[in-house]
């Protein structure tokens, strides 16, 4: 049996929310009813930003409560998801032509989970390598990840056309600093218990 957590169901749930009332938008627009500039307007990116940003640090908040986070479970969950992924791809494909979707949020989850097990037992490192990727990905970039095999690590010098986009970098670091948080909130829990 699964142990819940539940201020972390409480984050999930809420970014769950908020993606739904995201895409609610974003299919209004799609259809011509309504006209949002999702992706021009400092408000909507920003609102995108938080919800991947909340989903990805989950994702690594999870990965560090999970006490069975072992090689069977994850070739589970990554083929769940991956599978998932590629369904999206496809599908993307046919909807948008050149535009689909070839690396967003599913793309982003399966390879950084499996990247996540080196750096389980980093714990106070997670937190510092985490700010210096996201860093590095909010800063940096050259045309050499502008070619299509590249474009999945991010670092480009300008957005790819695609209807979600979800690079490694600078996402892998907000995922590296969840984990972080995750071993704090393993430690906080018993402690928050034991003083009720």
């Amino acid at each position: 049996m699964h142990t819940r957590y539940f201020t972390v169901d409480v984050l999930r749930g809420g970014a769950v929310v908020m993606m739904i009332a995201y895409h609610i938008c974003y299919d209004l627009t799609l259809f011509g009813w309504a006209q949002f500039a999702l992706n021009q307007h400092p408000f909507w990116l920003g609102w995108r930003a938080v919800i991947v940003g909340c989903f990805v640090a989950i994702v690594g908040v999870s990965v560090m409560l999970s006490p069975a986070y072992n090689w069977r479970s994850l070739v589970k969950r990554v083929g769940i998801i991956g599978g998932a992924a590629v369904a999206i791809s496809v599908v993307s494909y046919g909807l948008f032509g050149l535009r689909f979707i070839f690396f967003g949020i599913l793309h982003f989850i399966a390879l950084a989970s499996i990247i996540a097990v080196l750096f389980r037992r980093a714990y106070g490192f997670n937190l510092i390598l985490g700010i210096s990727l996201w860093l590095i990905g909010m800063t940096v970039q050259h045309e050499f990840f502008n070619q299509a095999q590249w474009q999945w690590v991010g670092l480009m010098t300008h957005k790819p056309a695609t209807e979600d986009y979800v690079p490694f970098l600078p996402w892998f670091g907000v995922m590296l600093v969840g984990m972080f948080a995750g071993v704090i909130y393993n430690f906080i829990q018993p402690v928050a218990l034991f003083l009720k």
